[in-house]
């Protein structure tokens, strides 16, 4: 399989990765939280991005595959309470804000993204670490492989997600298989049944389930699907919609939100140690 990796300025500078074979392709802005923007398999393309929002500094982005760490979701007031000291961490954390390093492994056969601590992100959390990521662009599918290394000298607490937003023709036209019968309603924190919530999907939905190790999104009127297949720890499933915006976010999470206070889930690596956590989405056409 030949792949090949170029810098492109338009539509917005960024970095094209493409399987010369397929044709598939993906595109990456490193300097954006190691924002996937685009993947296009079988010549369609799999991801909403709102571009013009994209281009907005001061404005949080809305498609493509931001990365959650080290928590998923909020905290109360934002803040945490750690070795009796209080800091301060933002939805979802600061990984989908940070500047990455991009790579192309020696092989070509995956791109690789690494993550460090700042003094930046010290000041909200006191810990060094590192985050990679590799990515690999298959025929039919998008695998990535993350890794997270604790570099401190203590414990560290953290959380990992990833938040694929995917393009779907019409709200009303699609179909979650493979979810768990109950789920967590994330707009108010209470239990639920998984059927329920899923049939207000066109009016807006925020839910957490799992653990499973396969969720599958249908379009229903074009006849294909998305499958996430993720394993333990990485097994919970959200999946988030904001409609009029035509997508379905469909994300695997380690954890709830509020973990870093309740434990809930949370993963804890001794120094040194590393912890790795793999999700693979595979496009297929059922008609």
């Amino acid at each position: 399989m030949s792949l090949t990796l170029f810098q492109r300025e338009l539509p917005y500078k960024h970095w094209e990765y493409i399987n010369s074979e397929s044709g598939d392709l993906i595109r990456i802005v490193p300097e954006r939280g190691g924002l996937i923007t685009s993947w296009i398999c079988n010549g369609r393309e799999i991801l909403y991005f709102d571009q013009v929002r994209f281009k907005d500094p001061l404005k949080s982005v809305r498609g493509g595959i931001p990365v959650l760490f080290p928590i998923c979701g909020d905290l109360p007031n934002n803040k945490f309470i750690l070795d009796n000291n209080e800091y301060s961490l933002k939805q979802h954390g600061f990984a989908r804000d940070e500047c990455w390093e991009l790579y192309l492994i020696e092989d070509q056969s995956s791109l690789l993204m690494s993550l460090k601590e700042t003094q930046a992100t010290l000041n909200s959390y006191p810990f060094k670490f590192t985050v990679e990521m590799e990515i690999r662009l298959k025929i039919n599918s998008l695998e990535i492989l993350s890794k997270i290394i604790n570099n401190s000298n203590k414990l560290m607490p953290f959380s990992f997600g990833l938040h694929p937003y995917f393009s779907i023709k019409d709200l009303n036209h699609v179909r979650i298989d493979g979810l768990t019968k109950e789920c967590i309603n994330q707009q108010n924190m209470k239990e639920s049944e998984t059927s329920i919530e899923l049939k207000r999907l066109s009016n807006g939905i925020d839910l957490i389930a799992g653990p499973t190790n396969s969720t599958v999104l249908l379009d229903l009127i074009d006849q294909v699907s998305l499958e996430m297949r993720s394993e333990n720890p990485f097994d919970l499933s959200v999946v988030w919609t904001d409609p009029p915006r035509q997508m379905v976010c469909l994300e695997p999470w380690t954890s709830p939100r509020n973990s870093l206070i309740n434990g809930d889930r949370t993963i804890v690596l001794k120094p040194g140690e590393m912890q790795a956590l793999k999700c693979n989405f595979i496009f297929n056409k059922y008609a």
